[in-house]
């Protein structure tokens, strides 16, 4: 049977989705994006991606974030990316933005990761042939290179800008004097940095704690968030122990050391709260990264549409009571 060709919902404006501006700039990201970093490799079924990237799309995510080792295997989620690109999201494009980074490993040899000017550029050309695409909305450095001269690093991505191959930059994972010196590097070449991507949620405060959220916003530039559900910790998956399909179970970046009884007290204080606003833990934990302007938008992962309709109602109710900030923080610091 030949699959309906795929036109996307009339309404998908008008279902819930709010946008906010990213730094300085024209550009509006929608409160929560779609990162495919698992379940969009090769390991997946091509239809489920589908299925979920259309959902996300008629649901008012625009943007969705890839890198070029994500998978897995490396290269495959663009690769599935491209594909869907091809087959139905091709007339949609001018409405999305598409974000991939280098930096981390992706082919064998010393060219193959970092951020030397020759691995971002051949890189980003990989990655333009996988996604079948002229150009990407992002392209980031996808993390520090504490070898390569920043200036290298950082002229890399100007250039980049004004070959056509991205339209704006960012940076990811930079510690906060690199990021500093980034901010000013690129704004002094007309080329400012659009977004900082990081690792920020309930339970890791990192950004917030050394200043990255306070500097992105003062040198004009949005701040996205990933992990935003610390890998699956803060959902209702553990509260009842370890199941034999979770990401602990599996061995996968999560390990079963992170689950300790102290950790596995706080999540379930965190759950009760989170009930008593109506909402799930992870509803609870998107919506407490976007209860101020600090955060443009969290990067969701999800391997099912039904993830990704669950993670949208966390924007029904994205405001708190001094009341629930102040428990919330009382139980981390318990």
């Amino acid at each position: 049977m030949i699959p309906p060709v795929y036109s996307a919902a009339t309404d998908r404006y008008d279902r819930g989705m709010s946008y906010r501006r990213c730094g300085r700039s024209g550009i509006l990201l929608p409160e929560i994006s779609l990162g495919l970093w698992h379940n969009f490799g090769d390991v997946d079924t091509l239809a489920n991606s589908i299925k979920k990237i259309h959902f996300a799309f008629d649901n008012g995510i625009t943007h969705f974030d890839l890198a070029n080792n994500y998978g897995p295997s490396f290269g495959s989620a663009e690769e599935t990316f491209g594909l869907i690109m091809e087959k139905s999201m091709r007339p949609y494009r001018d409405e999305l933005i598409i974000s991939t980074k280098a930096g981390h490993d992706m082919w064998p040899g010393p060219y193959g990761t970092w951020c030397s000017r020759k691995n971002l550029i051949a890189s980003l050309d990989q990655s333009l042939r996988r996604m079948k695409l002229d150009y990407v909305d992002i392209f980031y450095s996808h993390r520090y290179d504490p070898v390569t001269p920043l200036e290298e690093t950082l002229q890399t991505l100007v250039d980049i800008v004004r070959q056509g191959k991205a339209l704006y930059v960012g940076i990811s994972k930079y510690p906060r004097e690199a990021a500093e010196q980034a901010y000013k590097y690129l704004a002094e070449r007309d080329v400012p940095c659009l977004i900082y991507q990081g690792r920020y949620n309930i339970l890791n405060r990192e950004p917030e704690e050394q200043g990255i959220l306070a500097d992105a916003k003062q040198h004009g530039a949005g701040f996205i968030a990933f992990s935003p559900l610390a890998q699956g910790l803060l959902t209702n998956r553990y509260l009842d122990g370890v199941p034999s399909d979770s990401r602990i179970a599996r061995g996968g970046f999560l390990k079963r050391e992170a689950l300790t009884p102290d950790m596995l007290d706080k999540i379930t204080r965190l759950n009760e709260i989170a009930a008593s606003r109506g909402q799930s833990l992870a509803q609870m934990a998107l919506a407490w990264l976007l209860k101020d302007d600090l955060v443009t938008s969290v990067l969701i992962g999800a391997s099912s549409v039904e993830q990704i309709a669950d993670n949208l109602n966390a924007l029904n109710a994205t405001t708190f009571t001094p009341a629930e900030l102040t428990a919330i923080n009382q139980i981390l610091q318990s």
